[in-house]
């Protein structure tokens, strides 16, 4: 594949930004989180596969209602309802995959990319070599425990009970409240200060993100909510990666329970980082990703 930016035009009129980095006859298609957020954390991942001798070509894209891909109308119910769904976003995986030309090749999924990746080797699976599952559990009950454990290791219950009022009341612009988020996402999603993902304006696909998550990483209030995929975890066949941050938002818990279910996996995780935990830490990251894809490669990879 050429390297550099594509905009792809979907079958339903809609186009979508792309890029690819990186040199070898390796490919990895990577997944943004969000939903609603953006490619960034990706832009080096050829880089840093490479620092570690892997040469691999990275592809990323910016999901529908992202960033410098297309915007639709959400505010027209019909848009909203055919396009803010878990299975146009399955499929749009497969629609890029396939217009780039890529087969027999890596998948990787970070946070909501990871959900995707999840349901894409369940779905789509003889499609990849390999899937690398990065920070996202396979239950949102776990998750909402977890990160309603890591508001304890922090505030004392007044200040938790003041931010529980704040949801409750739908007053998540209260000033407070919003700077309490903010050390939450210090210490558990961007680790390493300043974030290199951090803007002066925010460029996330709000509308997207609050549809399925809500107004932030700490609560949950979207259609996320109510996802459940436990019981197709032993239908991924491929190898599979999963990899966490130690100090994630996602609970290695929950990260042990799915090495378990997936038949052919392996549970890697990063010190020092968070959910962001290709950003906090990259050398150790970008290690355990190199190491699984060349294993696969040499045919030598064994699950836990």
């Amino acid at each position: 594949m050429r390297t550099g930016t594509k905009i792809i035009t979907l079958d339903n009129g809609y186009h979508l930004w792309t890029s690819t980095q990186g040199e070898g006859d390796i490919h990895l298609l990577a997944l943004h989180g969000g939903p609603g957020g953006n490619h960034e954390y990706w832009e080096d991942a050829a880089d840093q596969l490479a620092k570690q001798g892997l040469h691999v070509q990275v592809t990323m894209y910016d999901q529908l209602g992202s960033l410098y891909s297309d915007q639709p109308d959400y505010d027209n119910p019909e848009i909203a309802a055919k396009y803010l769904t878990y299975e146009y976003f399955l499929d749009e995986v497969d629609e890029v995959r396939a217009k780039l030309g890529l087969d027999n090749c890596y998948l990787i999924g970070q946070s909501w990319g990871g959900l995707l990746a999840q349901e894409y080797a369940v779905k789509y699976g003889q499609h990849l070599k390999g899937t690398i599952i990065s920070s996202m559990v396979d239950d949102t009950d776990d998750y909402i425990e977890s990160i309603n454990r890591r508001r304890q290791e922090i505030f004392p219950q007044s200040e938790i009970d003041f931010m529980r009022e704040c949801e409750e009341n739908n007053d998540y612009d209260n000033k407070r409240y919003q700077e309490d988020i903010q050390i939450l996402n210090i210490n558990f999603l961007d680790r390493r200060q300043p974030c290199k993902l951090y803007h002066i304006k925010r460029i996330g696909g709000l509308t997207v993100y609050h549809a399925f998550q809500g107004d932030n990483e700490f609560v949950v209030t979207g259609k996320l909510k109510d996802w459940h995929f436990r019981k197709y975890l032993k239908q991924i066949k491929m190898p599979t990666l999963l990899t966490f941050g130690e100090e994630d938002t996602m609970p290695l818990e929950t990260a042990k329970i799915m090495q378990r279910e997936i038949p052919n996996s392996r549970l890697v995780t990063t010190p020092n980082a968070g959910h962001h935990h290709m950003v906090d830490n990259p050398d150790v990251y970008y290690k355990h990703v190199a190491d699984f894809i060349r294993e696969v490669e040499d045919g030598t990879f064994v699950g836990d």
